[in-house]
């Protein structure tokens, strides 16, 4: 789909309360298993194939990328409950997502790391105290407060924004999914 919008190009709105926690949740614990239908059993050719006319990611490396991505997400977490004004911020280049090589590495590690950095997370915000939830930081890129629940929302987000860039690579490789 050459229409869609880039993620940096998203804008968000966060006007739920705290108490939706839950749902987006759910929406976080189940990425592993969605991120493992999708890519899991793919041929190593398919997850590995580099749109030629472009820098993208393959499936694997979009794969990989939500595991670069996690370790933020956990860092920011952090942030929150350390009462930090402003959230650490990305790096926007994608280079961690390269330097790390994901292509190179079988593809049960990827997953299985995603799926243990993953727990590793919902684990922790689940540990959290309630209040913190509402608790409200500057993000950096967004430029606007984003409480702990809002984050949640934009990871859950961030997650779907990848599993649909696979679906299309996907597709667009010829392999039915």
């Amino acid at each position: 789909m050459s229409d869609r919008l880039l993620w940096i190009e998203r804008r968000f709105s966060f006007d739920f309360p705290p108490e939706h926690a839950p749902e987006i949740l759910e929406r976080l614990r189940g990425t592993p298993a969605r991120l493992d239908e999708r890519v899991g059993a793919l041929p190593a050719a398919l997850r590995t194939q580099r749109d030629p006319d472009s820098e993208k990611w393959s499936i694997q490396e979009q794969a990989g990328h939500l595991i670069t991505v996690e370790q933020l997400f956990l860092g920011r977490l952090e942030d929150y409950a350390a009462g930090l004004a402003t959230l650490r911020p990305a790096e926007m280049s994608g280079q961690a997502t390269f330097a790390a090589d994901y292509n190179a590495q079988p593809v049960a590690q990827v997953l299985g790391e995603f799926r243990a950095q993953r727990a590793l997370f919902l684990a922790r915000v689940e540990g959290c105290e309630p209040a913190l939830l509402a608790r409200s930081a500057q993000h950096p890129r967004l430029d606007r407060p984003m409480r702990l629940v809002d984050m949640l929302f934009f990871q859950a987000e961030h997650d779907d924004y990848h599993l649909a860039r696979i679906t299309e690579l996907i597709r667009r490789f010829g392999t039915a999914g």
